[in-house]
């Protein structure tokens, strides 16, 4: 059981010795990981490392080869799927968002998940207030001109991250899952971006920021795993590596297919 070093108890999440084959292909190859409370881990590599296999396997999409494991909090879970995943609060948040563009921002941030009052019936002013608060304190919108009635078309890529990222937050996930977010966005979208993720471990959650962009994933995250052809390549924390030495050590795993310590 691997204990925390940032919150207390046993990682939010772990894989053991996980693999993951495809006919003939071997897309992972025995990973160890695990994420532990309150902390952003940031999850690296070049197209075709593994990343996407990875998190599917985390958000229970797929299950591990035999011999592979996955825990949660400290217990082994045998049957583990989406649905198994989302009910211990694993939400992912894509990069095409999952929302609906032609909805206005309260409609997104309760879709599935309404507020009803005693007779049953939907409580829109009691959801158009929770997501003006929900706005103020985790998106930092204290523009009159940004309400919860805006269509989420007209608001920017980062704001529409930080609808999706506020949502899971707001259903208490425990785990969120960020698929490569900031991809497509400008310079200032992508910093809203990245302070939205921040949030993430401000509200005392965790977080698994994917990211082929060392640039972006390197100021949020606690520490760092690098994937390269389905394997860890290496494992950091933060405070042990500046930018350069690993930007370095990336170009190591491009020509060898590990790190080497330094």
């Amino acid at each position: 059981m691997a204990l925390d070093q940032t919150g207390t108890g046993p990682a939010i999440i772990e894989l053991k010795n996980a693999s993951k084959t495809f006919g003939e292909v071997r897309a992972l190859s025995n990973i160890d990981f695990e994420v532990r409370p309150g902390e952003i881990v940031g999850l690296l590599g070049d197209n075709g490392a593994g990343k996407s296999t990875m998190v599917k396997t985390i958000m229970g999409f797929h299950k591990p080869d035999p011999g592979g494991e996955v825990w949660f909090r400290g217990e082994k879970i045998s049957d583990w799927s989406v649905q198994k995943a989302r009910d211990l609060g694993i939400e992912t948040v894509y990069q095409e968002r999952a929302l609906c563009e032609k909805q206005p921002i309260w409609r997104n941030m309760f879709m599935g998940r309404e507020m009803r009052g005693k007779s049953g019936l939907l409580d829109v002013a009691g959801m158009r207030a929770e997501a003006a608060r929900l706005m103020s304190v985790h998106m930092g919108f204290t523009s009159a001109a940004v309400h919860p009635d805006n269509i989420v078309a007209t608001m920017s890529g980062g704001e529409k991250q930080g609808v999706a990222i506020t949502r899971a937050l707001y259903f208490e996930a425990e785990l969120v899952i960020l698929d490569e977010p900031t991809m497509g966005l400008s310079l200032s979208e992508t910093k809203k971006t990245l302070e939205f993720i921040k949030n993430i471990k401000r509200a005392g959650r965790s977080s698994v920021f994917i990211d082929h962009n060392i640039f972006h994933v390197y100021p949020v995250v606690d520490r760092l795993y690098v994937l390269d052809r389905g394997k860890v390549a290496g494992t950091y924390s933060k405070d042990e590596i500046t930018m350069d030495e690993l930007i370095e050590s990336l170009y190591r795993v491009a020509r060898s297919g590990k790190l080497e310590e330094e």
